[in-house]
């Protein structure tokens, strides 16, 4: 078996933003030469997604406003506890849980298997600083 790993980093300057990452990470299966095996697309921070929907710019308001009214943003103290440590991006942590952290998408013929409409995207829920993606392909 073989492995191919590469890191992506993004650094979105919206708090809360959503990026198709798709091509990207097509052209890293690529790369590695794997035929049939397994792609790993891993988030490394704790207020960053990787996920898997439709690239529908109405959908990825709709996630937005359910985000937001799940887990609002509000730096103060008082609504979260965790920012008391000096931070303010509890809402952050808690929409990555919701979002996801990693996805792994089949290689068949060299290829991201996916059903219709599917794309992979990282989502941005406390922007502003560089964050790292994992992509680790494994097969033959």
């Amino acid at each position: 078996m073989k492995s191919h790993t590469e890191y992506l980093t993004f650094q979105l300057p919206a708090r809360m933003a959503f990026e198709n990452i798709t091509p990207t990470i097509a052209a890293i299966v690529n790369k590695s030469g794997i035929q049939e095996g397994l792609c790993l697309v891993n988030a490394m921070h704790i207020t960053a997604s990787v996920f898997i929907n439709d690239d529908e710019p109405g959908l990825h308001e709709d996630y937005k406003k359910w985000l937001e009214g799940l887990a609002p943003f509000d730096a103060s103290p008082q609504r979260y506890a965790h920012n008391r440590t000096g931070e303010d991006n509890a809402d952050a942590h808690m929409k990555r849980q919701v979002m996801g952290r990693e996805v792994v998408v089949a290689v068949t013929h060299g290829k991201l298997d996916f059903g219709p409409w599917e794309q992979i995207f990282y989502g941005e829920f406390d922007g502003r600083r560089p964050k790292r993606v994992l992509v680790k392909v494994i097969g033959e």
